[in-house]
């Protein structure tokens, strides 16, 4: 089992996650996070930190983000460290089919 980034993440990146990850797994796309899941060691400490919900156990996950944090490990560069989160993404929180009409590659 692994952990996956999924939708909520998306126009909000919160990054407390990135600060609490011990082997970096994080990739930082242009409005998202996701986690590489050949890095990823299954330790969970990430989860709890993110203030959104955003983290989930691919067990849990559906088979979208877990192929789509496979796909953007590859392409996306690391993030190792915290950063602010995206402008206004307070008012992105709670709003739903967030891929659809925010997802940037």
């Amino acid at each position: 089992m692994t952990y996956v980034v999924n939708e909520k993440c998306i126009k909000c990146k919160y990054t407390d996650c990135v600060e609490v990850c011990p082997v970096d797994c994080f990739k930082e796309g242009p409005n998202m996070l996701i986690i590489d899941p050949e890095e990823c060691i299954d330790c969970g400490v990430c989860e709890p930190e993110c203030p959104i919900g955003a983290i989930e156990a691919d067990s849990a996950s559906d088979i979208k983000w877990i192929e789509l944090n496979k796909e953007y490990s590859k392409k996306w560069p690391s993030i190792m460290e915290k950063k602010n989160p995206m402008p206004k993404a307070k008012e992105y929180e709670d709003e739903e089919k967030k891929f659809d009409k925010y997802f940037k590659e």
